[in-house]
């Protein structure tokens, strides 16, 4: 038995969804607007994840282009059939109503190749599967209840509809089975069914993805229902806990029972830190849970997300881990790595152990596509660090690393040459007012048009072409600086400004999403013709991994040997991951 501390996937890895296959578990979370879309992740242990593939990862899947931050691809479901793998899902438009929907995407594999898109002709959100003992398939989602019929704001209806494997189509009656467990209860959704012991179970989550989140369940004597909820609803909750909890917004949970008959949940929360705020976004936790009287028990004897769990045979690695999920320089062939509305591959080529980013006119405050790759922020101390090589760089265009929220919410610390010499500058873009929390610009910055609030900037050299930028995250104090490499060592560090983390929360800017760090290059509407090469570098204060942390793996290593893994344990006090 080891003691695990959650969350067990840092970073903003929200609405996961869970299955098991033999010994292997299989695990999918939301990826909103980033590509590739959906990433399949695989444990022995319920605890070490390693990314193995992504249900959306073709060029033409999915046409996510014009969609804002926080629309795209919603709260997936995985589950095995015995045969195939299916996810099911939700493409959002928030300002396109009729575009998107439900889809279900197939494979033989969870590392791929995944089908393309089957749609479901069920508008809503939050889609899931369950297959009966009878060889049925049943599709059930969420949706808002149409006005004429709504007994409060924003109540929704969880609805369950046969699905034919053949046509692959609906077919049959809808049947509307639950709109939460407590009146006047909003966003009743995340629904999954269960069977245990021939007993029906629908597991929900309701009061919204924000501090009332809660997880309700109730049952049946058939699929279709009537539904009684537990009188005990919600069965976990942290809202009565209060905002200064450091674990808040518990909710959209799903199960699953290990081969030896235990039985875990996976789940959201949001950790709190600089006050009521998570810069991280929405992670995901593992909860343990019984059966008692016929009903499932979360935590029980705890009644709340544990810091540490109990989880049998967790061991420090899975047989298919490999060095590319250590801190240091992150490679091209890391699957973290996201873009924005495409893939990686469409706005950059991999360079050596770097990136080679041509500059589009694209930037990062539109809905576009603009020259963009990042991956989350998972640990609230950390140390990153962007080389650039910007000899091919021309006036008016900039290239650097974002902090990024959304189009609106964003702060970058970039370099462009002006007259023989490559300005640094730092800049705020905010939607949001921030109000309560405190700014720090530098009164001596100056501004770009369009770009942004000024924070800071340096001017240096540009004999070299080369340049690095980082930032430096301390809690919600976020330090941006900058280095000149020389041939005798690093070159020293020159502080450019002091960001807040709390800027970029969506407690301040609303919104579904955790922080990503990444590079980009824009000319900011004007014709593009330069190019940088970039080499990003991730490194977790301290300089080593959480002991139980998300790590990558190509398909050429899922069999290879294992290393050791370093022994950091992810916390939500103390040393922070």
């Amino acid at each position: 038995m080891s003691l695990v501390r959650n969350p067990v996937l840092p970073g903003c890895y929200p609405d996961p969804s869970v299955c098991r296959v033999g010994q292997w578990y299989y695990l999918v979370c939301s990826t909103f607007e980033y590509l590739p879309g959906l990433p399949v992740m695989r444990s022995r242990d319920l605890v070490t994840w390693e990314t193995v593939g992504h249900v959306v990862d073709r060029e033409g899947m999915l046409d996510l282009g014009g969609i804002r931050s926080s629309g795209g691809l919603y709260a997936p479901t995985i589950r095995h059939d015995g045969e195939r793998f299916w996810v099911v899902c939700t493409l959002v438009d928030q300002n396109d109503d009729q575009r998107g929907g439900n889809f279900v995407c197939l494979a033989d594999d969870a590392a791929g190749p995944w089908s393309d898109p089957i749609w479901l002709d069920e508008r809503g959100i939050d889609p899931s599967l369950f297959f009966d003992d009878d060889g049925r398939v049943w599709i059930h989602g969420t949706r808002l209840v149409e006005p004429d019929r709504a007994e409060w704001h924003d109540q929704t209806e969880v609805w369950i509809r046969e699905l034919d494997r053949t046509s692959m189509r609906l077919t049959g009656p809808e049947h509307l089975v639950w709109n939460g467990a407590l009146t006047n209860a909003v966003w009743a959704e995340g629904p999954h069914l269960f069977t245990v012991d021939g007993t029906y179970y629908l597991l929900a989550a309701e009061a919204g993805t924000e501090f009332h989140h809660a997880v309700s369940v109730a049952r049946a004597d058939r699929v279709t229902g009537p539904y009684v909820g537990n009188a005990g609803n919600p069965v976990l909750t942290h809202r009565h806990l209060g905002r200064r909890h450091p674990v808040v917004g518990v909710g959209h949970a799903d199960l699953v029972e290990t081969p030896d008959g235990d039985w875990f949940a996976v789940l959201l929360a949001m950790r709190t830190y600089g006050g009521y705020h998570y810069p991280l976004g929405r992670e995901t936790f593992l909860v343990p849970v019984v059966w008692e009287d016929g009903w499932p028990v979360f935590a029980p004897g705890v009644g709340m997300v544990p810091r540490e769990v109990e989880v049998p045979g967790a061991s420090a690695a899975p047989s298919g881990w490999n060095p590319e999920g250590r801190p240091g320089v992150v490679a091209p062939s890391d699957r973290r790595w996201t873009a924005l509305r495409a893939l990686p591959a469409t706005v950059a080529a991999p360079d050596g152990d770097g990136w080679h980013l041509p500059v589009r006119a694209d930037g990062l405050g539109e809905p576009g596509v603009p020259a963009f790759v990042g991956l989350r922020q998972q640990h609230q101390d950390v140390d990153v660090t962007l080389e650039l090589d910007v000899a091919a760089l021309q006036v008016g265009e900039r290239a650097g690393l974002v902090l990024r929220q959304s189009e609106q919410d964003h702060v970058t610390l970039d370099v462009t040459p002006e007259g023989g010499r490559l300005v640094v500058r730092a800049r705020r873009r905010a939607g949001a007012d921030g109000e309560g929390v405190p700014g720090r610009a530098d009164p001596r910055a100056d501004a770009l048009p369009g770009s942004g609030e000024p924070m800071g900037h340096a001017s240096v050299a540009a004999d070299a072409g080369r340049i690095v930028l980082g930032m430096r995250a301390r809690g919600t104090d976020v330090d941006l600086f900058h280095r000149s490499p020389t041939p005798d060592g690093p070159g020293r560090e020159h502080h450019v400004a002091t960001a807040d983390a709390r800027w970029l929360d969506t407690v301040t800017t609303g919104g579904f999403l955790g922080l990503w760090i990444g590079a980009f290059a824009t000319s900011d509407g004007r014709p593009a013709a330069g190019s940088v090469r970039v080499r990003f570098a991730y490194h977790p204060a301290g300089g080593s991994i959480p002991r139980h942390q998300t790590t990558t793996t190509s398909l050429s290593t899922h069999h290879a040997a294992a290393g050791s893994l370093e022994s950091e344990l992810v916390s939500t006090e103390g040393d922070r991951p």
